[in-house]
């Protein structure tokens, strides 16, 4: 069915009162959005950030009665805050649509590097004689849409890793451990804080129908102290920079080391982190993100 939506721009120190007014409006959800074009890319942990222009949608049914909800607010506004101008407040129509058929023609499958293809279930494989990863999305992140994904998928496409033991820290989805094993890895953990991110891996490891005893998945503090040929991490920059001693001790010397889910102005911090373990290549950067590998030395 159709829906009407009330959306209202403000700021984030009246926004809470502003979601409570629509809530006593009657409406079935509230969401926040960014008004313009401000990324706040790693928030304080425990805190829940919003932009300095900030959207505020309602959604309500349709029978609801719009000019009745639109002067309550107006109404609410004045009580709450007699010295503010009103806000802009905009109402609109959603058309009802089949939204998981119009999400599943948006995604397409992705080509990384020369071998490498991301690809949902609901698709043909371009081309079936390369490597083809078949995921959909879902809770847990990870799909190769993110620049940083794409950068840690194109980097193990580039890579020899026949036989190897690869470590997918933070491993989200699973997408990177299961691309190193179909590009050739013996056998992969996956590291993650998240119980749902460790199902969501095993999950997309037997979709990709790969035996469940090449990858194990584990939370931090249960990692095995196996040292890894390559490890690969794509998380961000500060649990990477507090993470650092911890990650170097579980890849071998001569080791190969993949970090992302880092941001270009980000790059001295996590060198600094890394150089006392790891001779550190020039970084890849792809829309103002970047990645940093290297190797472990002796």
């Amino acid at each position: 069915m159709p829906w009407l939506q009330i959306k209202i721009r403000t700021t984030p120190d009246l926004s809470e009162s502003y979601e409570d007014l629509l809530l006593s409006a009657g409406c079935a959800a509230v969401t926040f959005e960014d008004s313009e074009d401000q990324p706040i890319f790693e928030p304080d942990l425990g805190t829940t950030p919003l932009w300095s222009n900030t959207t505020i949608t309602g959604l309500f049914a349709t029978e609801h009665n719009l000019e009745e909800t639109l002067r309550f607010i107006k109404q609410g506004h004045q009580q709450l805050f007699p010295d503010t101008p009103l806000p802009s407040v905009k109402s609109e129509i959603l058309e009802d649509k089949d939204w998981e058929r119009e999400w599943m023609d948006n995604y397409h499958p992705m080509q990384f590097g020369e071998r490498l293809w991301v690809c949902p279930s609901w698709c043909d494989a371009p081309n079936p004689d390369a490597i083809n990863l078949m995921l959909d999305p879902g809770l847990a992140f990870g799909t190769g849409t993110h620049p940083t994904t794409a950068l840690c998928l194109e980097w193990l496409d580039s890579q020899a890793l026949e036989d190897e033991y690869l470590i997918d820290y933070g491993c989200g989805s699973g997408i990177l451990g299961i691309a190193g094993l179909l590009l050739g890895a013996e056998k992969a953990i996956g590291v993650d804080i998240d119980p749902q991110a460790l199902q969501a891996t095993k999950d997309n490891l037997l979709r990709n129908n790969q035996p469940d005893d090449i990858l194990h998945v584990f939370l931090p503090e249960n990692t095995p102290n196996d040292k890894a040929d390559t490890l690969i991490a794509n998380i961000l920059a500060g649990p990477l920079v507090e993470l650092a001693p911890t990650l170097a001790d579980l890849v071998k010397v001569g080791g190969k080391l993949c970090l992302s889910g880092l941001l270009e102005a980000q790059e001295n911090e996590i060198r600094e982190a890394y150089s006392q373990w790891f001779d550190l290549d020039p970084v890849a950067e792809k829309d103002g993100w970047i990645r940093v590998t290297g190797s472990k030395r002796g």
